[in-house]
């Protein structure tokens, strides 16, 4: 049996990876888990699943929590509770499954402690990625990915070499405005923009998908994971989410991993990797049914933000820092409704400008220069 520890429990990706271990209670055991302010789901998870240790954001949280679970449930809080969980002593596996670069500490403690990492926080990697990547390789850490195309690529990858690859092809649903112009984004509320047409995700993300910044994150994401060079990564929209991504090879020849839109998926896959389990009630895909694909080629203009993302992954340093940090503090601005959606991008781009670089941060500095970005970022407003 696998023991778990779950970072970012009461958000979907973290919801989600619970749903994947009531399905298989044989295989799978929560040993400790983080949530934010969510206290109410964090009694029941307790109640359910009787973790070992649990973490919350906020100190007088935790006091509350720890009058409402057993003695056996350690409670702690903030950054020291997250880097608790992400190394807890009897588990075998993290999931990362944060929002935001607030994961990257924690992962960086867990990839000293030798831990196994599911990762499904992409800022992990855009805002520190040499650190990261580095640090597993020393540590002998493997890093698994839960994104839906990232797991793709990696389901393609095996019995593949890597140098055999051409380039990747990471694909886009387009998200909640993908058949608008940029004239008709002028003025879109916060509820339009939630409205994705394919996946059920939290609201941060669901705005990146919006505006393309989620397909630049997963670029300069899929950057370090596969150690691959951005002119041979490719974005393709795909209006179905059906091909989560493909690879193609040197020989001409296409991998692609398809599937429903699930992200039970590669989450059971990244805690199971290299064996597979059953998924009894998950929905098999039905080509004959869906009947036709569609592909477009990514608009630039269109999508600004995924090409600050190229832009920013390409000059590298602390850019991509500025650029997730930047963008995390704008989308928390348009959904106070302070700023248009148009604005989130038009503040990006400023911040990319108005940065000088930094070409090998460290850790603190990486930290400095994300706090500090934020901080400017919703000084403008």
């Amino acid at each position: 049996m696998k023991k778990i520890s779950l970072m970012g429990a009461t958000g979907s990706i973290g919801t989600q990876t619970l749903d994947v271990i009531r399905e298989h209670p044989d295989e799978f055991n929560l040993t400790a888990l983080s949530v934010g302010k969510n206290i109410d789901g964090a009694r029941k998870m307790i109640a359910e699943f009787n973790p070992s240790l649990v973490s919350v954001q906020r100190e007088e949280d935790a006091e509350i929590l720890k009058k409402d679970v057993p003695l056996s449930v350690k409670v702690l809080y903030g950054e020291e509770g997250l880097v608790q969980v992400a190394c807890h002593q009897d588990a075998d596996i993290l999931v990362n499954a944060v929002l935001g670069s607030v994961g990257l500490y924690p992962t960086m403690q867990a990839i000293e402690a030798g831990k196994t990492i599911a990762i499904a926080n992409k800022e992990t990697l855009v805002t520190a990625g040499h650190l990261v990547m580095e640090a597993a390789r020393k540590k002998g850490v493997a890093l698994l990915p839960v994104d839906s195309e990232h797991s793709a690529i990696f389901q393609a990858l095996q019995g593949e070499q890597e140098k055999n690859i051409e380039k990747l092809v990471i694909t886009a649903s387009g998200g909640s405005f993908r058949d608008r112009t940029r004239d008709e984004l002028v003025g879109v509320t916060v509820k339009e923009a939630l409205n994705h047409p394919n996946w059920s995700m939290g609201a941060k993300i669901t705005i990146d998908s919006a505006s393309m910044m989620n397909k630049g994150l997963e670029v300069i994401e899929a950057h370090w994971l596969f150690d691959i060079p951005y002119d041979k990564i490719d974005v393709l929209q795909h209006r179905e989410s059906i091909i989560h991504s493909m690879i193609q090879f040197h020989d001409t020849s296409v991998m692609a991993q398809l599937g429903t839109p699930d992200m039970r998926v590669p989450i059971q896959y990244a805690l199971t990797y290299p064996d597979r389990l059953d998924r009894p009630g998950g929905k098999r895909l039905d080509l004959a049914e869906i009947g036709r694909l569609h592909f477009e080629k990514m608009d630039f203009e269109r999508f600004r933000c995924l090409g600050f993302a190229y832009e920013a992954g390409r000059t590298g340093g602390s850019m991509t820092t500025v650029l997730n940090a930047a963008n995390e503090a704008a989308v928390a601005l348009f959904l106070d409704n302070k700023i248009s959606f148009l604005g989130i991008e038009e503040l990006i781009e400023r911040a990319l400008n108005e940065h000088e670089v930094i070409r090998k941060p460290d850790l603190e500095t990486i930290r400095e220069i994300d706090r500090r970005t934020r901080l400017t970022v919703s000084q403008w407003i």
